[in-house]
Parts: structure tokens; C-alpha cells; sequence
């Protein structure tokens, strides 16, 4: 009944092409081992899923296989039915060498994977194995050749859902650090693949990245460190997981953001794999010797109006923003949402209606807190209380903030110093905005007191120093 009023209603508003950018959060992770039993965390890793997420292919020490390293598959019938034991896939696909980190195309008939076999152009080489259809066995792997393979190590493919991008590590002469993650592109599934492209200096650093990982519709990009070479800062041990956006395939990366401790913890943290639907992200960990694979729930943050429950309120603010490009309302069909505030989103808010959300800790300042600093732990909200009164036409503007470290929640509250209902006509109060900490790091909150027609200096400013740690 819920999702039938919600679609009546979104019905109403017809659809929108502005780009969003919604919020999420993930679950507390559960180890795969009560999940997928017959995976055996000792010897091998989740890599990816069929676009039908009926197939997992995994690389795979267990007794066995061909060689030091081999290429398995897990099969199930439904999404809703367990895993089958892996099955390798044989001699014609598998080496006599190490053959790992598989990716497959989302129609299941390419599958790419690094190889250390002979034949190649330096340590490790990108390889692909074909299929004429899902039924048939993999064709003997050919090498991607030498504009995507180089003379050092290149490896960790993953192939975007349409196939017309290719993203690696490799530790190739001109990189930001000894392993960068570079991407080839190419104009149709048939056409060659052009010279590789290192992601940047936004996505790579001194240090080492790599295990990318894109999401089915290519805006939502994972990495991480290596657990044997040097980690970016910033984290929370060894090596962490990280993650950046784009609002549409055509533009740049954003600048990365740390998973947070849910996911990240003092050891070793990569490998980081995501389901088709978008609704659960994998990974693996490595402390003091033992391996282990674990998922944890992408969950879209459905709590609008931050009062601790998903209800009318929270409806309210997306229709009021159906046909505007606000960010915190685009949670569907993925957590990060489409680009479009529609009935997809719609769908995914009458699936959380009336969830209660634990209150998050908070830390207040107001304007005697003007030119200070403050410190914040993740998680935590940052309250800025500002006096205001909007019937002289001045309002509060957010001029200045880093939201890839601190995300502005919930629309911004004006609470009347009158206590009489209703409140005096043009009584004063206070502009109550509120940000989430939401990734480790350093900036300048900067707001000011004006209107908003005139050309004219503020007639208040308000800036603070945000820490996060």
C-alpha cells in the first residue's frame, strides 16, 4: 500500500534530468564464511559477478587447479538459492602459472584477468577469454597486447558494465606513486582499446592503488591500497578502502573518500567488490596472518529532515525538490542514486518508511564560535545555530565547505524566538544548519548573512575551522 500511494504521487510529477548525488551509509560487515560456506577465505577472495549475479568467479589457490593460481566459478540458479561449489574452469583458461583477479563482462561472454603466463610484455599482463554464448566454455585467453599491457606489472581489471571502459593497476614509468590506476576506453565492444590514461592525481597518490572496482551504472568508483606496499594517509591502519564519484560517465572523478571505520580497521582492508543491484559492497581483510571476505549493506540515508524517523516529512521534502537538482533525495534504484529524483526514489522511501534512525552525537557552535576551530569524530553532526530573522529579506548562505569531508543533513531550520503559536509576525530566531562528518580530513566552513538580491557586503559572516579525525 505504501509503494501504490508513493507511485500515484510520483506519477504526478513527471520525471527530471538533473544530476544528483544522494548519501549512504553501509551496515555492520558479516563474514562471508556464514554466508558462502564453500568459499574457503584461506585460499581465495570474491572477484566479481555476472551481470545477472548468478555466476561469481574467483581466483583460487585450492588444491585442484592448473597451476599456482587458477580462475574458479560459483553457480546458482536464483539470487535467492546458495552458492554451488567452485568449479575451475579448466586447461584452456587456466596456466600453468598464476592466473587471478577476474572480471566479466555483464552479457558473461569476455572475462578479463591478470596472468603472470609467458607470452606476455612484462610481470603481469592483462589477458581475455571469449565465449560465443553463456553456455559454451571459455576460448584460449589472448593478450590485451602492448598499449594496454606494458613492460612493468599491470593488473586488476575491471571492466565497466557497458565494455567500453577497462580500469587496471599497473606500475608502469610516469605514475603518481610505484602503482597507479590507469583506465583504457573504446568506442564500441569491438573496436580496439585506446592508450591508457592514468586516473590523476585526484584518484592516485605517492602511494600505491589499486582493486578497482565500478558500479553497474559507472558512477560509484572503489580502490584501495596494497597490504604489501605503502598506504595513502588518511586511513585507518594498513591498507583502506576508498571510494569516489562522478555525476555522469563524461566528467572527472571527485576527490576520494575514506570508507570510514565500518569498513576500514587497524589492519589491512581491499579488494573491494560490488553487487550488480548496487546493494552490497565485498571486501577482504588481512590481520596477523589470517584472511577473511566479508559483506557489508549498502543503505541509502532516507532520514531527510535528520529527526531520527523516515516519515511524511521526509516525503514531503522529496516532493518538494522533484524538480530540482537536491542531492539528499536521489537514493534510488542505487543507494547513490540515478541522477534523477523520480519514482525510483520514491520506491526506495516507501521501503524504509517509518525506520527509526539512531540519533547521532552532536556538536554545537554558534556565532561567539565565529574565527574558532572545532574537532569532530566520523559520524558526528556539526550544529551551527545562527541568528537570523527572514522577514527583512536576510538569510544564512553556505558560501564555503568541503563536502566530501563534511556533508550539509537535512534542510536548514529556522526556529522563531517567539514560543507564542503561531510565532509573531516578523519575530527573529535562529537558522539551524547541520553537516556529518563523513571522511577524515581538514577545511573552512564559511557562511554569510545577506540578501541574496543585492550587491552588497554581508551584512554577518560566520567561519570556522572543521577538523575531522
Amino acid at each position: 500500500m505504501k509503494k501504490t500511494m508513493l507511485l500515484v504521487l510520483a506519477l504526478a510529477f513527471g520525471l527530471v534530468t538533473e544530476q544528483a548525488n544522494a548519501d549512504f551509509t553501509f551496515g555492520e560487515p558479516l563474514n562471508l564464511k556464514s554466508v558462502i560456506p564453500v568459499l574457503d577465505s584461506a585460499h581465495e577472495s570474491m572477484n566479481c559477478f555476472s551481470g545477472d549475479g548468478l555466476d561469481m568467479y574467483i581466483g583460487s589457490d585450492r588444491p585442484g587447479g592448473s597451476g599456482n593460481y587458477d580462475l574458479w566459478v560459483l553457480r546458482r540458479n536464483s539470487i535467492d538459492e546458495d552458492w554451488g561449489p567452485p568449479e575451475n574452469l579448466g586447461p584452456a583458461v587456466n596456466s600453468l602459472n598464476s592466473d587471478a583477479m577476474p572480471s566479466v563482462s555483464t552479457d558473461g561472454l569476455a572475462l578479463y584477468f591478470n596472468s603472470d603466463r609467458p607470452g606476455g610484455y612484462g610481470r603481469h599482463d592483462i589477458w581475455m577469454a571469449t565465449r560465443a554464448t553463456k553456455d559454451d566454455f571459455w576460448g584460449a585467453p589472448v593478450n590485451l597486447g602492448p598499449k594496454v599491457n606494458s613492460s612493468s606489472s599491470d593488473a586488476d581489471p575491471w571492466i565497466s558494465s557497458d565494455g567500453l571502459e577497462l580500469y587496471y593497476n599497473s606500475y608502469r614509468d610516469g605514475g603518481y606513486g610505484s602503482g597507479d590506476i590507469y583506465v583504457t576506453r573504446r568506442a564500441s565492444t569491438s573496436a580496439p582499446w585506446g592508450e591508457p590514461a592514468n586516473l590523476g592525481h585526484v584518484v592516485n597518490s605517492e602511494y600505491d592503488e589499486c582493486d578497482a572496482c565500478l558500479s553497474h551504472d559507472g558512477l560509484l568508483f572503489f580502490f584501495s591500497g596494497t597490504y604489501y606496499g605503502p598506504v595513502r594517509p588518511g586511513g585507518y591502519g594498513g591498507a583502506d578502502i576508498w571510494m569516489t564519484r562522478r555525476t555522469t560517465v563524461s566528467v572527472p572523478w571527485q576527490e576520494p573518500v575514506n570508507l570510514g571505520p565500518k569498513v576500514n580497521i587497524a589492519t589491512h582492508d581491499f579488494l573491494p567488490r560490488i553487487s550488480p543491484d548496487g546493494s552490497m559492497l565485498y571486501f577482504t581483510t588481512l590481520t596477523v596472518g589470517t584472511w577473511d571476505n566479508w559483506q557489508a549493506p549498502i543503505i541509502p540515508i532516507c532520514d531527510f529532515s535528520g529527526d531520527g524517523i523516515v516519515d511524511a516529512a521526509d516525503m514531503c521534502i522529496m516532493v518538494d525538490h522533484w524538480h530540482t537538482d537536491y542531492p539528499l533525495c536521489d537514493i534510488g534504484p542505487f543507494a547513490w542514486g540515478d541522477g534523477i529524483v523520480d519514482v525510483q526514489d520514491l520506491i526506495v522511501l516507501a521501503e524504509h518508511l517509518f525506520e527509526v534512525y539512531p540519533s547521532a552525537e552532536t556538536v554545537d557552535v554558534n556565532e561567539t564560535d565565529d574565527g574558532g576551530q572545532v574537532e569532530l569524530e566520523l559520524g558526528k553532526l556539526l550544529v551551527v545555530t545562527l541568528e537570523s530573522n527572514p522577514s527583512t529579506g536576510y538569510r544564512w548562505q553556505l558560501i564555503e565547505n568541503n563536502e566530501s569531508i563534511l556533508k550539509q543533513f537535512g534542510q536548514v531550520e529556522f526556529k522563531p524566538s517567539e514560543t507564542s503559536e503561531p510565532p509573531m509576525v516578523g519575530a527573529g530566531g535562529w537558522e539551524i544548519f547541520r553537516f556529518k562528518a563523513i571522511s577524515a580530513g581538514q577545511m573552512t566552513l564559511e557562511l554569510i548573512y545577506h540578501r541574496s538580491w543585492e550587491d552588497a557586503e554581508p551584512l554577518k559572516t560566520f567561519s570556522i575551522q572543521v577538523t575531522v579525525n
